[in-house]
């Protein structure tokens, strides 16, 4: 999938495995450097230490990400060279033979390796990376969330999104005015989708936007496109990341919400309100562990995973209640129809044995968002249909 430098002499390489070799047996990996600074200087090599960060989530294929740290500095002098990856199987599947497989991974032109990012600060507050996207969207629910989430990182962040099939035309119609003052990079990787790894392998992608993007932020979020960050107006973004700033990473609850229930109030108009605004019922029953999502300090994770990562150097902090939060509108991004269609007139409801309340805290702040946006981008959006 990538490789990318995580400094003077290391070095992470993200792909897919597979994954009954990996759980049945130990395969191996060597990383060897090759100069291009002159024939006769020999290639230097090292063991790649694999980090496997799917949880055993894996499926035909699974995420590998071996890191290759070197003794020495690498290409310090920047006459560039190239770095090949050499896996081996290790006797597993044949135990008469170790098939390996010689990968050239990252090629290094003269000059072409900025030093100084390793060590000045970075260039953006706050990354968004997120899972692939896949699926016939809905590009009304892609437009609310890009308004939202620019909104709230700010000026100085920046959004990756991976296409696994879901950046359609008129998906795209939405990014592109985003794209077009440089809040949005796009990555078409619908070729990864011929692979059954978990989730269109979810677990690279996430890993692919660590390690490519890791020293261009002070923070990475990493949740998904149907989820919106929220923190409550006593604090502010910048305030709760300080506060958690001795941490390498730090997760946050979810409010899940109903994808279909409104209020009654909204009946005959829901179709002009944006899709936050119009589902305000949280479902409220108790002793379900709902899934978290998190931020981290990028240089200092090895890998990353969906809901925090396993591989890394320092603490993590699990205990944000009240700070820092998201709201989950599951499954309304795929649905291209109406969402509401059970409307209450109550503070409490009960739909299907499952207890909701009402909670309008996204709601009460749509008004401001599609101000926003309409400064920001003006009205191309506004025939967007639902």
């Amino acid at each position: 999938m990538g490789a990318y430098r995580g400094g003077l002499n290391t070095f992470a390489i993200i792909g897919l495995a597979s994954k009954p070799l990996h759980v049945y047996s130990n395969p191996t990996y060597e990383c060897i450097w090759f100069s291009s600074s002159s024939s006769s200087q020999k290639p230097i090599s090292t063991v790649g230490y694999k980090i496997l960060p799917d949880f055993g989530f894996g499926r035909v294929y699974t995420a590998v990400v071996v890191n290759c740290t070197f003794s020495q500095p690498v290409n310090g002098n920047n006459t560039g060279g190239k770095l090949v990856l050499r896996a081996s199987t290790n006797g597993g599947g044949d135990t008469n033979f170790n098939v390996a497989d010689t990968i050239d991974v990252l090629n290094e032109s003269p000059n072409a390796v900025n030093f100084s990012i390793f060590t000045l600060p970075p260039k953006y507050d706050y990354y968004y990376c997120g899972s692939p996207v896949y699926g016939n969207l809905n590009p009304q629910r892609i437009r609310e969330w890009i308004a939202y989430h620019v909104k709230f990182f700010g000026p100085k962040s920046h959004f990756v999104i991976y296409d696994a099939g879901g950046v359609h035309k008129q998906v795209l119609e939405v990014l592109k005015p985003w794209m077009e003052l440089g809040y949005i990079t796009l990555h078409d990787i619908k070729d990864q989708e011929r692979f059954d790894g978990y989730y269109h392998n979810q677990f690279i992608v996430v890993n692919d936007c660590l390690h490519r993007y890791k020293f261009m932020a002070k923070w990475m979020f990493f949740f998904d496109v149907d989820e919106y960050i929220y923190v409550r107006p006593n604090n502010t973004l910048k305030s709760v990341l300080d506060s958690q700033s001795e941490f390498s990473q730090f997760t946050f609850l979810q409010m899940p919400m109903s994808s279909n229930i409104c209020l009654s109030y909204d009946y005959g108009k829901t179709y002009r309100k944006w899709g936050f605004e119009k589902l305000v019922y949280k479902n409220s029953k108790k002793g379900i562990r709902w899934d978290r999502k998190y931020a981290a300090q990028p240089r200092n994770l090895h890998a990353s995973g969906v809901h925090w990562s396993m591989d890394l150097e320092g603490q993590t902090k699990h205990e944000t209640k009240g700070i820092i939060m998201y709201y989950h509108y599951h499954g309304t991004i795929a649905e291209n129809i109406e969402s509401c269609k059970i409307y209450a007139n109550s503070t409490q409801f009960i739909y299907e044995k499952t207890p909701y309340v009402l909670d309008t805290t996204m709601r009460d702040i749509a008004g401001d968002i599609k101000k926003f946006e309409l400064q920001m981008i003006g009205p191309r959006l506004q025939n967007i249909q639902q």
